[in-house]
């Protein structure tokens, strides 16, 4: 059997390009017994990929050379001799890649609670946990308060933003353009920003939340963590889930003046939500019902096709994207 997967030929220098990644198919052979073969449905795009792939010091090592990019998939078990069944759904770090072979205790099964399969790489997981670890046990949010989310339609800023709604918090929420912005006021926020249509966000941010911020969920660093710095309200905080503005780039980047967190008895804290996995199975619990309920509603940008997994990627930059983007493989 034939299966395609998406190598990093080289480490992207600035904005990723489609020549660092190469699309090469190889033959599976026969299956090992014992392993099973899983051919993956759908495969995540995120943009914490960017730095592992930059082979710099970081919190986690960096994708080798030459090697299927890393990366969570859900699969369906397709030939096996154990107990999982062909047609059986799996998780995996099988990354981007079409069929392989792995044993039963390198992927986990996969009850879907009634939601599609797909939910679980972006609003039903990481993506979704990310909003819901870093609003309950980062920022600790509460009822009244006022939150600003920042990359606000995408696959952790929407959960957040709606997360943010249930908790009882007002909330503002930051896009680029008016069909992002559009969604965002579908989804329940109550003040919206198209940074895109502004020259000063800092303004923007004080007309939409005239009284300051209580809390800053940051996805994308830059202005928008300078305009927050800036509306926070006394004994604020600050949860920092990403900072993809200087994803790209080569050196060190400027910073908001954080003399302005001691006056203000506030908090800034990042956080990896690999350290809040035990969160997991009780916020899938939530998150079903909540979409159940159209309490949360989301969005996916769906490429069809492993070789448009690169061009997934750098949209991700590019603010092509709405939502989760994934790679859904026939």
């Amino acid at each position: 059997m034939q299966s395609r997967a998406v190598l990093l030929r080289r480490r992207p220098v600035g904005m990723p390009m489609p020549d660092d990644f190469e699309l090469r198919a190889s033959d599976l052979g026969p299956r090992a017994r014992g392993f099973v073969r899983v051919k993956n449905r759908f495969v995540s795009i995120d943009p914490y990929m960017r730095g592992r792939m930059a082979g710099r010091a970081g919190y986690a090592a960096s994708f080798a050379l030459g090697e299927t990019v890393p990366g969570r998939t859900i699969g369906e078990v397709i030939e096996s001799d154990g107990p999982l069944k062909p047609g059986a759904l799996v998780r995996t770090l099988s990354g981007w890649r079409e069929v392989f072979d792995a044993r039963p205790d390198e992927i986990e099964t996969l009850d879907p609670r009634g939601l599609p399969p797909e939910t679980f790489l972006g609003v039903a997981g990481v993506s979704g946990l990310s909003a819901y670890a870093g609003l309950t046990r980062i920022a600790q949010l509460k009822p009244g308060e006022t939150l600003f989310v920042s990359a606000a339609s995408g696959a952790v800023g929407s959960v957040a933003c709606q997360l943010g709604r249930i908790m009882g918090a007002r909330v503002v929420g930051s896009a680029g353009g008016p069909a992002k912005c559009a969604f965002l006021r579908e989804i329940g926020v109550d003040a919206v920003i198209d940074y895109k249509a502004e020259s000063d966000l800092a303004a923007a941010l004080a007309r939409a939340a005239p009284g300051g911020i209580d809390v800053y969920f940051d996805n994308v660093g830059g202005a928008h963590l300078d305009a927050a710095v800036g509306a926070l309200r006394p004994f604020g905080r600050i949860a920092i889930c990403g900072m993809i503005s200087a994803y790209n780039a080569d050196g060190p980047q400027p910073g908001p003046n954080l003399m302005q967190l001691v006056g203000r008895s506030a908090r800034i804290e990042g956080f990896l939500t690999a350290n809040h996995m035990d969160l997991m199975e009780r916020f899938i619990g939530y998150m079903a019902g909540w979409i159940a309920s159209g309490a949360v509603k989301y969005r996916d940008t769906i490429y069809d096709g492993i070789e448009n997994a690169p061009r997934a990627f750098i949209g991700l930059f590019r603010g092509d994207n709405f939502g989760k983007p994934l790679i859904r493989i026939a």
